[in-house]
């Protein structure tokens, strides 16, 4: 099928290759790029990969690389891996489906072992026929990692060392690529998939896999020891409220208030610190919009999986070789202010688009949402005022604070505790100015009351005592006053005299 140059694999020695042709790998990998491997259906197969895969068989993916792949592992690889590439049709093999792809290479690497007399068990040739077929078609050896499901973070620091993220704790992993240069082509096939670039001339690339994981690469030189890739990894299945409510993230009072708070269209800031969850928050907050409603999403990489049918997702783009051409965020959200939404949501928050996302919550677009990096209500509001700041916009700071106000309903703090586990550890109210001072009432929060013998961070989520909150009206014109009520009476706490704890303990 694949009109093989050379069938008979000449020169094939029985004998791995010396040492000295192991960076071969890399070389062949991007010889392989430069004739249409990149061609080759790898976006499908890495799209399909994590969907097909279960958590139930995280142990023994990573036992297996421990168990074979040593030094003479390595060494048969390239020998193999250079037979294919002289022997294989990459043209043809481009115009393949991914399964019918990886089937040929399969076939011709059998071929290739057995012309080589290379002496291996069962179990070793299939890893080994595995891992051609993800250097050809996928991502080489991150394929195993981005099929399990448990990972939430992979960080490659260079072809040598590569970590992951599991349980919210970070350990070692035994995967490693052959070169720097392989490395490389992988990231280059990454950012390719949605038409941007990482070389020299352009370092830094941030990009997305096809379900929609966060991908951020920085190449030498400005990596010094080898590029750098990191993948925040999503999870198969779109996380909820209620299965924020089984981790212990909130407590069921909590995920009834937020699920309030999405429903009647309050403006919406996500406040944490990296990795606390704030994306995953967002998500689960914006499945309480009307499937009716006009959604619009603008994001630097999109990520967001919005389940609603009317939804229109907006994505930054970098400059061009030459510096011209760069989409901004600020970009996205003052032209989607144009193309009627009922809610703009913006990703994250970093910067001056922090103007244009307060003027349409001002302007009605209400139950618009946005994450923004902070460690508490209070210094969220202190960084909107900053972003508004470095937009060169010459305003007062009290009329920055009124916009503020008048702009944002409800702060949501999402915080990473020292155990690891994510909470959700505030949902505060913007009240309104006194003076200079923006006011915040807290309506939920965790209190910290120690650990277990396990290292466990003990808490519990409880109301304020706050029964009517500023946006009760809101919810009173939705339907759903009396369910807020409830809500805040049911999990309040109160004291050894009988009064509510009130918010004595805000900031535990």
């Amino acid at each position: 099928m694949f009109g093989k140059r050379n069938s008979s694999a000449p020169d094939l020695s029985p004998r791995p290759a010396p040492p000295a042709a192991k960076p071969v790998v890399g070389e062949a990998v991007n010889a392989g790029t430069d004739t249409n491997v990149d061609q080759a259906p790898a976006p499908p197969q890495a799209a399909s990969a994590p969907a097909e895969a279960a958590p139930a068989p995280a142990a023994p993916a990573r036992k297996a690389p421990e168990r074979a792949r040593s030094e003479e592992y390595y060494d048969v690889k390239t020998t193999v891996f250079n037979a294919l590439i002289d022997t294989i049709d990459l043209t043809a093999l481009a115009k393949l489906d991914a399964d019918a792809a990886r089937e040929e290479i399969r076939d011709i690497v059998n071929e290739i072992v057995a012309i080589k007399n290379v002496v291996m068990s069962i179990a070793e040739q299939e890893e080994l026929l595995q891992d051609i077929c993800n250097d050809v078609l996928g991502y080489g050896p991150l394929e195993p990692l981005l099929m399990r499901d448990d990972i939430a973070d992979i960080m490659v620091n260079g072809a040598e060392t590569t970590y992951i993220e599991v349980g919210g704790k970070v350990e070692a992993s035994s995967i490693r690529f052959a070169s720097n240069a392989q490395l490389m082509n992988i990231c280059q096939r990454i950012v390719s998939q949605v038409g941007r670039r990482v070389d020299e001339s352009s370092p830094i690339c941030d990009a997305r896999l096809p379900d929609g994981s966060r991908v951020n690469v920085i190449a030498p030189p400005l990596s010094i020891d080898g590029p750098a890739l990191t993948i925040r990894k999503f999870k198969k299945d779109r996380l909820t409220l209620d299965q924020l409510q089984r981790y212990g993230s909130i407590s069921p009072e909590g995920r009834t208030l937020l699920s309030i708070i999405g429903r009647v269209r309050c403006n919406v800031l996500i406040s944490g610190g990296t990795g606390s969850g704030k994306t995953t928050l967002l998500n689960c907050l914006t499945a309480y919009i009307e499937p009716d409603e006009r959604v619009i999403t603008c994001e630097d990489s999109a990520e967001l999986q919005l389940q609603q049918p009317h939804v229109v997702r907006l994505e930054t783009r970098p400059p061009n070789l030459e510096g011209e051409g760069e989409i901004t965020m600020r970009d996205l959200v003052k032209n989607c202010l144009r193309m009627r939404p009922d809610r703009i949501v913006v990703g994250e928050v970093r910067g001056p688009e922090a103007f244009d996302l307060l003027q349409a919550m001002n302007t009605g677009h209400d139950g618009s949402m946005g994450t923004l990096h902070s460690n508490s209500p209070r210094e969220c509001l202190s960084r909107l005022e900053s972003m508004i700041l470095m937009g060169g916009f010459n305003l007062p700071a009290r009329t920055i604070r009124e916009m503020i106000t008048s702009s944002v309903d409800i702060i949501v703090q999402a915080s990473r505790m020292r155990d690891a586990a994510a909470k959700i550890t505030h949902i505060t109210e913007v009240v309104g100015l006194e003076g200079e001072i923006v006011t915040l009432q807290d309506l939920f929060i965790y209190d910290v009351a120690g650990e277990d013998a396990n290292g466990r961070i003990v808490g519990r989520h409880r109301s304020t005592g706050i029964a009517r909150p500023y946006f009760y009206e809101r919810a009173r014109y939705f339907g759903d006053d009396k369910r807020l009520t409830e809500c805040l009476s049911s999990a309040e706490v109160n004291d050894e005299h009988g009064r509510p704890l009130g918010e004595k303990f805000a900031t535990a």
